[in-house]
């Protein structure tokens, strides 16, 4: 098979390109790879400078979290961030605290359901949206 043809495409027709659903562009970043410029940005002009002045610990860039049931896996949830925030308390009442957040301007019904998933699995879990609006005027 030649690059003009495809079996989806049809004879003498190029492969689609894939795109991305909501017509983000993906950015690197300190040697990252972020899904749209509103999570580059929230990276760059929240979480870094918290994490350099020590105000959070332990980030994680796109943290699979896996929701499993009975020793059966239901699916993953990829967010956005993950980190340690001391400054926070914890849902037993101790220092520290995990942070989960997404960067989402769309919300889609698959997205609502995987995020009710993951807080009913994982009590003390809260997934805090951060709306990509923000960073709008804030040039990378």
């Amino acid at each position: 098979m030649s690059l003009t043809q495809s079996s989806s495409s049809g004879p003498g027709r190029l492969p689609a390109v894939s795109r991305s659903k909501f017509k983000n562009k993906k950015v690197e970043l300190d040697g990252y790879t972020f899904d749209s410029q509103a999570e580059a940005k929230h990276y760059k002009f929240t979480l870094k400078p918290r994490l350099e002045a020590g105000e959070i610990s332990h980030l994680e860039i796109h943290p699979r979290i896996r929701c499993e049931l009975n020793g059966r896996k239901i699916c993953d949830y990829i967010a956005d961030f993950r980190y340690l925030d001391a400054s926070l308390e914890g849902p037993q009442g101790q220092a520290g605290c995990t942070v989960v957040e997404d960067v989402k301007g769309y919300k889609t019904d698959v997205y609502r359901l995987k995020k009710k998933l993951v807080e009913a699995m994982y009590p003390g879990t809260k997934i805090c949206e951060i709306s990509p609006a923000q960073y709008r005027s804030a040039k990378l």
